[in-house]
């Protein structure tokens, strides 16, 4: 993994603010679906600035995370009852980041915002995001040797920092303990035996497989090319696969041979041994949780979807299948938009709040995220954790997705491997053919400038 993935010079100009939106092809003003003209969302789009003791936070949650980071907040109205919080849920994706944009191009955006550490460089780029003085945190109690290295690291952009990290979701396997049991892949203690090796984790899937009569292991594939990328990425730089992009994107430097192996493996468990299926995301879950399935790859963000339905499983790091032991990973970090009338007051406020959420990430560490914040990751209440704990090791061997303007969550370079991956895990294509239809929708991203003024 490189030292500092995002430190590298691009050869194209720069993404200006007004144009970001235009070359992401994202909403109008007409789309947002604001409801009332002094709602925070409208004040943020039209200018209006917000009151001296106030906070506006925008976040993309739903569902179980969107529940936890209500209860997270309300914890923050209690301890400061004198501050006027004002908390915005978007919808995740596009929208969100479009929001996010044009309330910050109308020079009144949020205080603070979550972000994803793959996608937040193009607009710290665009000169979105307010670059984050250490010295400043550091009067706070915000400091580096307080992150997850690897966290921490992603949240630069060459040597400034523009992100606070609040978790690492890494790639992660899930395993059905009845299923495992009777399959005799458990240990005495009723955890997991280890499975590193490519021969390991695909005959624990043929004798799971036994057990249930119908699969070893499922993955998403159909419709899904976010799941497609992150296991294919994730057997590709356990090879020692290279960033596959360079120059912010303008350059496909993928490993073709490197490539080729990841693919072959993935055909191997599907096509080849059949131990895994071409399935879609519900039934991928509904499989796993009534035991027609023992493992379910997937990021840990379905623990309480399981924990929900009393599945009995357990989880773990993925296994190290191949020479090096990294896996695909993401982040959601605090950034503070860019705001011209922000002063030094309301950026301690700020940044109160957002260390108030750190030392309270505790909450949001049960939906399976891992802590970002090192106090609470190393703390006793974490480690009992059960199964969210159980993989905390992976946030140290997490790897992002390349930069460039195109890639990122919901991106356009997910979808440029979704198709290939899919293709190749129901049959359809041969490892050859996959690399160089990826090659080809990689392309066509890669020769269209970026957003540029």
């Amino acid at each position: 993994m490189s030292t500092d993935p995002r430190g590298r010079q691009s050869g194209r100009p720069g993404i200006s603010r007004r144009s970001l939106l235009r070359g992401a092809g994202l909403l109008t003003l007409g789309g947002l679906g604001a409801t009332a003209c002094g709602s925070p969302l409208v004040t943020g789009l039209t200018g209006a600035g917000p009151a001296t003791r106030s906070l506006t936070y925008w976040n993309p949650f739903g569902g179980g995370d969107g529940v936890r980071m209500i209860e997270m907040q309300d914890a923050y109205v209690k301890a400061h009852p004198e501050i006027d919080l004002t908390p915005v849920t978007l919808t995740w994706g596009a929208p969100y980041y479009t929001k996010l944009s044009l309330a910050t191009l109308g020079d009144s955006p949020p205080d603070i915002a979550i972000a994803h550490l793959d996608r937040y460089p193009t607009f710290a780029e665009a000169d979105l995001l307010e670059p984050l003085d250490t010295e400043v945190l550091a009067r706070h109690g915000i400091t580096e040797d307080k992150f997850t290295p690897a966290a921490w690291q992603q949240s630069h952009v060459g040597d400034t920092l523009y992100a606070l990290p609040l978790d690492t979701h890494p790639w992660v396997l899930y395993y059905h303990k009845d299923v495992c049991k009777k399959a005799g892949l458990l240990d005495a203690d009723g955890a997991l035996k280890n499975l590193d090796g490519r021969d390991a984790l695909a005959d624990a899937m043929a004798a799971a497989k036994k057990v249930t009569g119908q699969y070893g292991g499922v993955s998403a594939t159909i419709a899904d090319p976010a799941t497609c990328w992150r296991e294919f990425s994730t057997l590709y730089w356990q090879l020692g696969g290279n960033d596959i992009l360079a120059d912010d994107g303008a350059r496909i430097v993928l490993d073709d041979d490197k490539a080729v192996q990841a693919l072959t493996y993935q055909a191997e468990l599907t096509v080849e041994k059949k131990v895994m299926p071409d399935i879609d995301y519900p039934g991928a879950i509904t499989a796993f949780s009534t035991g027609k399935a023992g493992f379910y790859f997937q990021g840990p963000w379905e623990v309480t979807t399981f924990l929900t339905s009393k599945t009995p499983f357990g989880m773990t790091t993925f296994p190290q299948v191949f020479d090096e032991y990294v896996v695909w990973a993401d982040s959601h970090a605090f950034v503070l938009p860019k705001d011209s009338s922000r002063d030094p007051q309301r950026r301690d406020l700020i940044l109160q709040y957002a260390k108030f959420l750190l030392e309270n990430s505790l909450t949001w560490a049960q939906g399976g995220h891992v802590p970002a914040w090192l106090p609470i990751q190393e703390s006793k209440e974490y480690r009992e954790l059960d199964p969210q704990s159980s993989y905390t090791r992976a946030a140290y061997a997490a790897r992002y997705d390349p930069p460039a303007w195109y890639s990122g969550a919901g991106s356009n370079f997910e979808n440029a491997f979704g198709d290939p991956v899919a293709g190749l895990k129901a049959g359809r294509l041969e490892p050859e053919q996959a690399v160089r239809a990826i090659r080809r929708n990689l392309a066509e991203f890669a020769n269209t400038p970026p957003p540029v003024g």
